[in-house]
Order: structure tokens, then sequence, then C-alpha cells
């Protein structure tokens, strides 16, 4: 094997070596960033809630971020959600949402950002806050150590979910789901602990400090609450962009006050285009919008996302181009004619004819 290597490579010339090799190494690492790229994606828990509420990639996960001026109160919500309701059985079979499947046509979320105190027997915690609604956990499948998540449509509205630096804080352990502690005078009861995530994008994103849970009620009642920032729904998406065009025009948001993001679409080619084309400006925006830290990490990624693909159209494209380059000196230095060419074609298939003859022949005569 080692004498034809040789022999293999004794026969090309010195730029026919290193365009191979180019050639190779392109390729090889374009696959690298594809699946580099891929698996980043695929980390991304809260990017990811359409592929885990349903397999067959019908639905679309969309988010809502809005500005400080914005009022969102949970009757807009009800009603936005009555109308995409009524609007997806009109379009989809019965089957696809009947009741009897077990599943939702519509499951959402809602949040707030701010800042609260959690007292315990031996500390006192301040801590940035956020307050939920609906299925927040859903849509943000946190890591649990201990406990559990809580539902925002519980009737007590008195849980609260610590990360492991404020368990640790307040009650020296991370294994405490039951313990309570005092919100405003208010007991409220450690439903989970979870583990924080970690990385740049992460870090960056404010997760560099502890975050606590707890209902958005908790929040407004007893601790500094900006409202309603975060709009979040999951639902089947008949046709391209009919969730995002749903939340748009029918939550009763102004659209200039608000920034609206189809997560379950925004890593594919067609959606980071954009991305690419307004690279440097697309964070000078005057909407008034905070994003809470998982749109922040989102966005990171995207960026890095688009950048990659940058890069991947570069790396296919050397190849691309040593190829069509090889094939019209072959095709210029070709000692064949086109009636050759048809020839061949002719001959072809009237081998293959007679092989199915034979092969009929054969089968007729066993």
């Amino acid at each position: 094997m080692s004498n034809k290597i040789k022999s293999f490579l004794s026969g090309l010339t010195l730029k026919q070596i290193i365009l191979s090799s180019v050639f190779v190494l392109s390729l090889i690492l374009f696959l690298i960033l594809t699946l580099w790229s891929n698996q980043m994606v695929d980390g991304l828990i809260d990017q990811q809630a359409a592929v885990r509420w349903d397999t067959e990639g019908k639905s679309a996960q969309v988010s809502c971020y809005l500005s400080e001026r914005v009022e969102l109160d949970e009757m807009m919500i009800i009603n936005f959600e009555k109308q995409l309701e009524q609007q997806l059985k009109e379009i989809l079979s019965a089957e696809e949402y009947s009741e009897d499947n077990g599943k939702r046509l519509v499951a959402d979320a809602y949040s707030s950002q701010g800042r609260i105190t959690v007292i315990s027997e031996k500390s006192t915690l301040e801590a940035a806050a956020v307050g939920v609604g609906g299925d927040f956990f859903l849509f943000h499948p946190l890591t649990l150590v201990s406990g559990g998540y809580f539902s925002g449509d519980d009737l007590m509205k008195d849980h609260i979910i610590l990360d492991e630096e404020a368990a640790w804080q307040l009650f020296g352990s991370s294994d405490i789901a039951g313990q309570s502690v005092m919100i405003g005078g208010i007991p409220h009861y450690v439903g989970g602990v979870i583990k924080r995530q970690t990385g740049r994008f992460a870090e960056k994103a404010g997760l560099d400090k502890t975050v606590v849970y707890l209902s958005n009620e908790s929040l407004l009642a007893y601790g500094e609450s900006g409202g309603i920032s975060t709009y979040e729904v999951l639902a089947p998406n008949p046709v391209k962009h009919f969730v995002y065009t749903a939340v748009k025009e029918k939550l009763g948001v102004d659209e200039n006050s608000m920034i609206v993001v189809e997560n379950s679409s925004r890593y594919t080619i067609e959606s980071l285009i954009p991305v690419i084309l307004d690279f440097g400006t697309r964070s000078m925006q005057d909407s008034g919008v905070k994003f809470p830290y998982w749109e922040n990490i989102g966005r990171g990624a995207e960026d890095v996302k688009a950048l990659v693909l940058l890069w991947q159209g570069i790396f296919l494209l050397i190849p691309t181009v040593i190829l069509v380059v090889f094939l019209f000196i072959k095709w210029k230095n070709r000692n064949f004619s086109w009636r050759d060419v048809g020839n061949y074609l002719i001959d072809t298939k009237e081998k293959l004819r007679q092989h199915a003859i034979a092969k009929k022949d054969k089968w007729k005569d066993f």
C-alpha cells in the first residue's frame, strides 16, 4: 500500500499536491466548524423548547421582549391565548388540537426582572430575581440539584427557587427543598435548588451572580419589579412565521415597543444572513428593551454562529473553486467529442438492457 501511495504522489506536481492538501484541509475545517456550532446551539436549553415540546418539528417557539414603557398584564395575555387558539382551530384538523391526544394547543409563559431580599434564620440575601408566570420552566428547564419546579398556575404563589450559591448562603446546604424563607415578611417555601449556568456568555449575560426565581406576583408585591418584560409562547406553526406574526399583531403591544424573536428558527442560514448584514449595528436599538440573561446568551450565540457561517462559506468555497478549475482544465484538454459522449451513453443503455433481458431469462429458466 505504501508503495502505491508513493507511486501516486510521485506522479503529482508540487502544485497539485498543495492544491489537494488545501482541498482536503478546507473540507475538514468546514466539517469541524459545522459540528462545533451545531453542538453549541443544541446546548442552548432556553432556545430549544419547541424541540422538546414537539419532536415532529411542527411547532414554533417565539419570544417577545418588551420596552420598559409597555404595561403587559395577565388579562392581555389571556386574550392573546384565546385569539391564537381560535386561529389555530380554524386552520388545524380536529385531530391535531383534540384534548384526547393529551397535549395542549398552546403553552406560554411570562416573566419580569427585578431584585428581592430573602431572609432565612441564618442569613439575609439581596439578589437579582426573575418573577415567573405560566409555564416558565417548560421554556427554561434549569438544572435541578434538589427539589423541583413550581408552576405559575399554582394557586399558592409562595414558592421560590434558589441557585446553589444562594442556598449555601441562606442555609449552608443545597438539599433544602421545603425549607421556608421570609420575603417581605411573608413565608415562602423553597421549591428547589438549581445549578447556575456557567461559561463566558452566561457570566457576561448576568449569571456571574445569584439569581432567584419566584412568582411574578411575589416579586411585584415584595420586591423591586419593572413589570412583565418577557412573553414566550409555544404553538403549532401551520405556515411559516405563523406564531411569530400572531405575537406581533395580536398581543396588543405597539410593534415599535417590542422585539419579537422566533427562537426555533433563529439559527438557520436564512435567519443568520440578516445578522451578518447587520453585524456591528444590530445591538444599536432604541426601543428601550432590556433583555433577560437567556436572550443575551442567545444573541451572543447568534453572533458566533453568524461568524462561523461566514467561515463555513469560505472553507466550502475554496474546494469548490479548486474542483471547478480542475474540471475546466480537464474539459479543455479532453480528447473526446460530444459524439463520443452520446455513443458511450447509447452503449451503456444497451448493455443495461441486455443485462436486464439476461436476468429475466434466467428467472424464466428457474
